[in-house]
This record gives C-alpha cells, sequence and structure tokens, in this order.
C-alpha cells in the first residue's frame, strides 16, 4: 500500500467537488489533491435537461429578492434547517459571480442584468440557464481553472473506505486503482466528500450509468444522514437517460404506449383522462411541474407520472413520447389560458411538437440527435426515474459532519434540501457547500499552524481497511446479480410508490444482502465493482430502513413519493414537515430520530463595525 500526505483531499470531481478544490487554492491550501475515478465520469458533466436550471437570488429589473427572502422559499418546502437555508440563499449571488468570472455563459442583457425564469416549488423567476448542460459547462470551466491553478487530480482511483480515527475525527481516505488493483492511503488534514448522489441504487434511474455515488462509505462509517427519504422523481427517456422536463412537455408531444415489442400503438392517457383538452393542457404543465409531487397526484399534472408508471410496470408496456404528432383531437384554441400564454410568448404555436420544440428549444432536439435519437422521426422511450436525492449526510453550516470532524459532504451527498426544493437549487448548494468547506478549511488550518495528524494511527486504520477489502475480494458472489438485486429492490420499494405493507421486509431484505456480501464476498476479478456493491448495499438498506421508519411514523405521502396503505394512498400527517429524519450507524445496527428542525436566524439590522470586527478576528468561525 502506498501513501500520500496531503493538506487536503477532495473526493470525486463534480461541480461541487471541482469548486473546493479551487477555492481551496485560492485561499492559500498549497497540497489539495483530488481522487476520482474519471473527470468524466460524474454526474455534473453527464447530466441536464431541457434547459439545465441553476437556482438564485433573484437578479433582474425590480422585482425584490432579498437572502432572508430566499431562504424562506427554501425552507418552506419542509424539513430542511433553517440556517443552512440561509447561508445557502446568502452565499447563492457569490457563488453565481464566481462561475460568471469562470465564463459559464449564463444569458444577461445589454445592461449587465441576469434573466431568470420561474422553476418548480418557487414562485419568483430566480431560476436560469445556460443550456441543455449547465453543470457541463460549470464543470469544464472549473477543470479549466483547476488545471491553471495547478490542482492534482488523480483519476482512476475508486475509493473504498474513508480512514475515520478513534476520536471521530476523519483523517483521509483508501482508494483503489480500477485498473492495476493498487491500493494509495491517502493521509488528510481535512476530507471534501464530494460524491454526488445515490445514482447506483435504482434500476429506472436518470442517473448517468457511470455515476454510482458512494454515500455508503460514509454511512457506514458512522457519518449522521438526514432526510434520506426524500427523493425526486420524474420522467426521463431511458435509451439516452436524460430528464424530459421544461419544453419536451410545453410543446406538447403525444404519449403512446405499445406492447415489448414496439407494436399496438395506444395514446393510453385517454383512457383515464377523456377529455382532449385535459391531456394537452396537463402535458403541458408537466414542462415546469415536473418532478412527481403527491399535492398533485389526485388533480393536477402528477397524475401523467402516475399512468406512465401504471402502464409499464403494472401492464408490462412501453411507453414512448411522440414528437410528429399532436395529442388526438388536439387544438391551440382549447388548450389552458396558461399554456396558450406561455407558447405565444415563446413564439411556439407551430403545427406539430417537433416543430414546436425547435421554435422554443433548438438546443433540445440536437442533444437527442447527438446520442443518435432523431425526434423528426424517432419516438423517445420514457420511464419515471430516480433523479435527484433531497437528503444525504448531515452536516453544520460550514458543510462539516456533524459526528466525524474535518469531512466535509458537498453536493448533493449532503443532505441539505428536505421534502421538496426548487429546481436548480441543488447546482447552487453544491457551490454554496464548496465554498463553505474550503473557507473552514483554510482558516483552520491557519488558526492552528503545525499539523496535528496521529500518521501512525491512520496508517494503522488505513492498512485494516486495506486488509477487509482484500478479504471481500476473496469470495464467489455475483456482483452483477447483486447489483441488480438491490437496484431493483428500491425501485419497486424505495420510489415514487412505496407500499407501506412491503416496506419493512425490503428493508431486512437488504439488510441480508449486506451481511451476505460481507461474508462471501466476490471474486477478485470483480474488483472495484465488488467494493462499489458493499457500499451499494449499506446505502440501500439505510435509504430503505430510513423509509421503514418514516412510514411506520405516520408522514404519509409527501414530496415526491406516494404511500401506499391497505385502503389506497396515506395522506400527508400535519406536523412532520417542522422536522428532520437522521440516520445513523452505530456500528451494529441503524438508529432514526426525528428533531426539530433549526429555525432561519432572525433577520436584523446588523451593524458594519461590530460584524467587521467579528469578520477581522476569524470569530465567525466555529473554535479550532
Amino acid at each position: 500500500m502506498r501513501r500520500r500526505r496531503v493538506q487536503a483531499l477532495v473526493i470525486g470531481s463534480g461541480a461541487a467537488g471541482l469548486a473546493a478544490a479551487l477555492r481551496l487554492k485560492a485561499l492559500g491550501v498549497r497540497e489539495v489533491v483530488v481522487v476520482t475515478e474519471g473527470l468524466q465520469h460524474g454526474t455534473s458533466i453527464n447530466t441536464g435537461s431541457d434547459k439545465q436550471t441553476y437556482y438564485k437570488l433573484g437578479l433582474y429589473g425590480d422585482e425584490p429578492d432579498s437572502p432572508h427572502q430566499l431562504a424562506r422559499t427554501l425552507f418552506d418546502g419542509g424539513s430542511m434547517h433553517g440556517d443552512l437555508a440561509l447561508v445557502e440563499a446568502a452565499c447563492s449571488d457569490r457563488c453565481f459571480q464566481h462561475l460568471v468570472n469562470l465564463n459559464v455563459p449564463f444569458p444577461r442583457d445589454a445592461y449587465g442584468q441576469f434573466i431568470g425564469y420561474q422553476t418548480d416549488h418557487d414562485t419568483r423567476r430566480r431560476a436560469t440557464s445556460c443550456g441543455p448542460y449547465t453543470s457541463r459547462a460549470m464543470c469544464r470551466a472549473l477543470i479549466d481553472a483547476n488545471r491553471a491553478a495547478g490542482t492534482e487530480v488523480l483519476e482512476g482511483w475508486g475509493v473504498s473506505d474513508l480512514i475515520v480515527l478513534k476520536g471521530r475525527r476523519c483523517a483521509g481516505a483508501v482508494a483503489r486503482h480500477a485498473r492495476t488493483g493498487r491500493w494509495l492511503a491517502l493521509l488528510a488534514d481535512d476530507t471534501v466528500f464530494a460524491v454526488g448522489g445515490p445514482g447506483g441504487l435504482y434500476r429506472d434511474s436518470v442517473y448517468p450509468a457511470v455515476h454510482n455515488g458512494s454515500i455508503g462509505i460514509a454511512l457506514e462509517a458512522g457519518a449522521r444522514a438526514q432526510g434520506l427519504p426524500e427523493s425526486q422523481y420524474g420522467m426521463a427517456s431511458i435509451r439516452f437517460r436524460w430528464n424530459v422536463s421544461g419544453s419536451y412537455l410545453q410543446a406538447v408531444p403525444r404519449l403512446v404506449s405499445t406492447d415489448t415489442a414496439g407494436n399496438d400503438p395506444r395514446e393510453f392517457l385517454n383512457d383515464a383522462l377523456p377529455d382532449p383538452d385535459e391531456v394537452a393542457s396537463l402535458t403541458f404543465l408537466k414542462g415546469y411541474q415536473w418532478p412527481f409531487d403527491v399535492r398533485r397526484a389526485a388533480g393536477g399534472s402528477s397524475r401523467i407520472d402516475l399512468l406512465v408508471h401504471r402502464e409499464r410496470c403494472e401492464r408490462g408496456r412501453r411507453v414512448f413520447l411522440d414528437f410528429q404528432r399532436n395529442p388526438a383531437r388536439f387544438a391551440f384554441s382549447r388548450l389552458s389560458a396558461e399554456a396558450r400564454d406561455y407558447l405565444v410568448r415563446s413564439g411556439a404555436r407551430q403545427r406539430t411538437p417537433i416543430e414546436r420544440l425547435c421554435a422554443m428549444n433548438p438546443d433540445a432536439v440536437a442533444l437527442y440527435a447527438a446520442h443518435g435519437i432523431d425526434l423528426h422521426r424517432d419516438l423517445l422511450e420514457i420511464a419515471v426515474c430516480a433523479q435527484h436525492n433531497n437528503g444525504g449526510l448531515a452536516g453544520d453550516i460550514w458543510y462539516e459532519s456533524d459526528t466525524i470532524a474535518h469531512l466535509y459532504p458537498v453536493g448533493e451527498v449532503n443532505g441539505s434540501h428536505g421534502v421538496a426544493r426548487p429546481g436548480g437549487a441543488a447546482l447552487n448548494a453544491g457551490q454554496v457547500g464548496a465554498f463553505r468547506a474550503a473557507e473552514r478549511i483554510a482558516a483552520r488550518q491557519a488558526a492552528t499552524g503545525a499539523l496535528r495528524l496521529d500518521e501512525a494511527e491512520a496508517l494503522h486504520v488505513a492498512a485494516a481497511r486495506v486488509a477487509a477489502a482484500r478479504r471481500l475480494l476473496g469470495g464467489t458472489r455475483d456482483w452483477r446479480a447483486d447489483r441488480a438485486d438491490l437496484r431493483e429492490r428500491m425501485t419497486a420499494c424505495g420510489g415514487m410508490l412505496r407500499d407501506a405493507a412491503r416496506i419493512v421486509a425490503a428493508a431486512a431484505a437488504a439488510r441480508n444482502l449486506y451481511t451476505a456480501i460481507c461474508r462471501d464476498g466476490y471474486p477478485s476479478a470483480a474488483g472495484n465493482h465488488g467494493l462499489m456493491n458493499r457500499q451499494l448495499a449499506f446505502a440501500h438498506w439505510a435509504y430503505l430502513s430510513a423509509i421503514a421508519f418514516q412510514i411506520e411514523s405516520g408522514t404519509g405521502s409527501r414530496g415526491s413519493a406516494l404511500v401506499l396503505g391497505p385502503d389506497g394512498p396515506v395522506p400527508e400527517a400535519a406536523g412532520f414537515r417542522g422536522q428532520v429524519l437522521e440516520t445513523r450507524f452505530d456500528g451494529r445496527r441503524l438508529r432514526h430520530r426525528w428533531v426539530p428542525r433549526r429555525p432561519i436566524p432572525p433577520a436584523t439590522d446588523g451593524w458594519f463595525e461590530t460584524i467587521w470586527a467579528r469578520f477581522r478576528a476569524g470569530a465567525i468561525y466555529p473554535k479550532p
């Protein structure tokens, strides 16, 4: 086992991890190393939508906004701590302007004002975009800036374990090279954990196929999590994984289903929604009400998600968007006033859906063409897919884990969002978390002077973790079968529809799978796939256990998850949005508890000289 000693280790190379590394270098932390499976392997650089949204403080015209108003919107989504909401609001403009200064091309007018639009779960025009690949543009700009700053990036490595010392202090990580099988202990004074969301947990997923996520590593090490059940689901294409939000649905395509061979096409929405005007108008609304939302499941646009799910999962049929033809009996004059006004203002009154889509967003059409799908002639196969986890690891207002010191979860792996979040808030949260973690690390390292990591203990822990990993790669199980098993279980029991009668058994089966993997292991040829399975199995146990606890607590349906009881959908129970569900592994079992969410810190007039003095003295940071 080789070893490296660094000041700051960044695990993961998505937009949040790259921003943290760049900011650490800018703040004078010299030895910064990014370890990653590959710069092209994360969600940030491989995902998007029709016009991928970045959510921030309003910066256009005379529309009033403030950090506290934005924090209130974030907080009102439910089960989000108020101090985190204020941090993500207050730092949003700073982080956004940093990306602008790195030449990410967010649109602005001749006066320099950044135009915005309204996104889901918001009532203001705070959202912006630079096209389908906003997060890819962010990553590419951050990669270039890190290269210019001299940030060292180790590609091809899979992190298998965190190095956690007796005092619950993170001291880095151990990693295995995917091709050579070599082991490396990366000893670090501070570790930024930017591994993304749990993309590898679901069969029906819009996460890029190259991204699995590694939250299980931290959960297994005892890092506290919060809000694990609060995921987001929505319609996405499955041949090429991509959200079909925004203009894809605002163009009002036809939804059809076929048998497994692609025959017997039917406009299945008409069976449940016999009014053709309602079919077309609800299809339009799904554009900016894209995530499945239980509040819209009975009489709103989320009925479409349920009907797509029923067609695929209960009737065994395939579902497609057809952009060449309008829905049956479509007439522009019979659309809802909201839909007509939007299409008129967007210059999209053309005859067919593909013509309307080309008028509103030609890049959305070109994107599929670049992946071999011509929307002018091809049907686009879709499913309701897992898209984002609003929960994740718990951290303080500097994004440091509250149970493992010197570990900073940032990006989607940080569970700051709660039940519902405005579209694009995740990109903002990742940049804010990166800035806050880097600032805290730099301030602490400057204040403590000499580095005080116990290298002997860290190497001892690292050697023990490598020995356990080697034992795991001396077994007999089929890693592909286990991966398919856990993904099937998560989609069936931990997805958009959650059956209260099945969830406890599903959580028990998940624990049994994790136990069997640790006991029986995989052949050495499984390599990093086997190591990935161990943490994915642990994560899927933690998620399903948290979902079971939440359902047993009586929360009912909320957010993007519809709970099914013996008499049908279970309504949401009042009060739980004022609480946050915490989950932690104590070495033997997973423990869950509800805690009151922290309020938004009160708005005050402040006093410049007082705050300036505290800032100059470094009093804004926790004591080292």
